[in-house]
């Protein structure tokens, strides 16, 4: 795949969702980073359902702190890997408390070192929640990436580094969202919808289906 092509891709995604977000509810960095964490092998609809008992009644680090992992628990046991979760939200509470004031750090050394957020968890804090232009790959960005042809590579750090290499400065912000939301509705696993994708013309994927 071209330059040229690529630019139009992401133009037409641009055109068609000029203000694209992440779906996960949140109203602060803290919220970002917590649903975030959560979303790991869960659907941002589950999270959404977790949180939204959740953040009315605590909110902040200290506020979560205070529930306990068996508190917490209580709120997001409908999540995948609830247990496990939990403990990496009270650690990464206190951590925050201890450290960083309450605040989420603007810092990718200080995310990554608070547990349970790697490298993709700290992307999205950095770019959604602080306006960075980084570009965290989850499944449904190295599906289309790799499908469509449009930054290919086998591991989800190769294709990261591909998108930061191919995609214009002026599309980097937004870019990821625009992936993400194009493979969770359009460019499905199982059965992409071809038919009614706005870039049809312009993928390179072999096996369009109607």
């Amino acid at each position: 795949m071209n330059n040229a092509k690529r630019r139009e891709i992401l133009t037409r995604l641009r055109d068609a969702n000029p203000h694209p977000t992440t779906e996960l509810n949140f109203s602060t960095p803290f919220e970002l980073l917590v649903a975030v964490t959560l979303s790991a092998q869960a659907t941002d609809v589950g999270v959404n359902k977790a949180t939204d008992k959740l953040f009315p009644v605590a909110n902040t680090p200290e506020a979560i702190y205070a529930l306990g992992v068996e508190g917490l628990k209580q709120y997001i046991k409908t999540i995948g890997l609830f247990n496990a979760k939990a403990e990496n939200v009270i650690k990464a509470c206190k951590i925050l408390i201890d450290k960083h004031d309450s605040q989420v750090p603007e810092d990718r050394e200080a995310l990554e070192a608070l547990p349970g957020v790697g490298r993709k968890t700290a992307n999205v804090v950095l770019n959604t929640a602080f306006g960075w232009p980084t570009i965290a790959v989850d499944t449904h960005i190295y599906r289309v990436s790799n499908r469509t042809k449009f930054a290919m590579g086998k591991t989800v750090e190769k294709v990261e580094e591909k998108l930061i290499k191919v995609v214009p400065a002026e599309f980097k912000i937004d870019v990821h969202h625009w992936l993400i939301l194009h493979g969770r509705y359009t460019c499905l696993a199982r059965k992409p919808r071809c038919g009614s994708c706005i870039i049809e013309d312009l993928c390179e994927f072999k096996d369009k289906l109607e």
